[in-house]
């Protein structure tokens, strides 16, 4: 199972955006401020829902944290002649169901009106949530090194963070699954132990990392090695498996750029095994190392979000080739910097 679809309108960062999702990986480019991130959290919402069943729109609402729980700041207001409800509404597909955000209008109780999450009105949960989704989404923020204690405090308190944070706590935090582990699972995590120099434990709340030197705790370890450890940890316990999903916002955040074809390897392998995986990056080597190491089997997809006019709305250009990626701010950096340094090599180094 796998998510095939999403149509948003009038909601977050988008007026109207339809966007077709490949099986395998789907990488998302483009600047700061074009959804990236937007549009991981509202597929990752709708995915936990099919197995907690809880409401889509509270989810979203923790999710996203709007002020004040304000689920009208989550949708675009703009001034309108209509309040017709289909105009603010969020869809996901997969196969032959969708799960259906509709949102009322906030303009048309403006300025004193809260949306509450009761007041979006949601359709085919039944069916969406018939067959669950196991999906995980790895924030940028690495929460491993904080864990001890933060379930406990977010469930007892109101403390501002986002929920996707809680959650991969609770992915961490599985025991292994009772089958037997297949080939390709132990395969990718001894390449990972190969990486982060040994095995991830955890001792009641806390995160070591074990090694043949004993164990070292996870404050103690660089970042970049405590979220491949965080992954080490997901493919472990089961919560990456064949028919899950993966969303990873900036995966090469405080990650050595020597480690980038590893981490693409890994990925790749994942979704051979059949996960699906979103990803959103600003970073050209992560992007190079999967367009050299994937082949023709292999279902890529990069999505580059971007708008034609500096207030204009967001748009989304899709293809399966790394060189026909458009606009390809990344790309368009380096080329620059490669252009400027030409320049000044042929000034003599002035």
């Amino acid at each position: 199972m796998a998510i095939t679809r999403m149509r948003f309108s009038q909601f977050a960062a988008f007026a109207e955006l339809d966007f077709v999702a490949s099986r395998g990986i789907n990488v998302l480019v483009g600047a700061n401020g074009t959804g990236k991130t937007h549009l991981m959290k509202v597929a990752y919402a709708a995915c936990d829902v099919s197995k907690t069943k809880e409401n889509f729109a509270e989810k979203l609402i923790r999710v996203f944290m709007p002020s004040a729980r304000n689920l009208a700041r989550l949708v675009r207001q703009q001034q309108t002649n209509s309040a017709e409800l289909m105009k603010r509404r969020v869809a996901i597909f997969r196969d032959d169901r969708s799960l259906v955000a509709l949102f009322p209008n906030p303009l048309v109780h403006y300025p004193s009106y809260v949306m509450g999450s009761d007041e979006a009105v949601i359709a085919n949960t039944k069916e969406w949530c018939a067959h669950p989704l196991e999906s995980v989404y790895i924030p940028v923020k690495e929460m491993l090194a904080n864990a001890p204690g933060f379930r406990s405090l977010y469930t007892q308190r109101e403390i501002h963070f986002e929920e996707i944070y809680a959650d991969i706590l609770d992915r961490a935090y599985r025991p292994p699954l009772r089958d037997p582990m297949d080939h390709n699972r132990r395969r990718l995590l001894a390449n990972l132990q190969q990486v982060i120099g040994g095995e991830v434990e955890t001792v009641g709340e806390e995160f070591f990392l074990r090694s043949e030197q004993g164990n070292l705790e996870f404050t103690l370890l660089a970042e970049g090695t405590r979220k491949l450890g965080l992954l080490w940890q997901l493919i472990q316990n089961g919560s990456i498996l064949e028919g899950s999903i993966l969303f990873w916002d900036e995966p090469e955040t405080n990650l050595n750029p020597q480690l980038f074809g590893r981490l693409v390897e890994i990925l790749l392998e994942l979704q051979r095994m059949g996960v699906q995986i979103f990803i959103a990056t600003h970073d050209y080597v992560l992007l190079k190392e999967l367009d050299l190491r994937m082949n023709a089997q292999d279902q890529i997809a990069f999505h580059s979000l971007y708008r034609e006019s500096e207030n204009g709305p967001i748009a989304l250009y899709t293809t399966e080739a790394y060189l026909d990626i458009h606009p390809n701010a990344i790309a368009q950096t380096f080329d620059c910097l490669y252009d400027r340094e030409i320049e000044r090599s042929m000034r003599g180094g002035e």
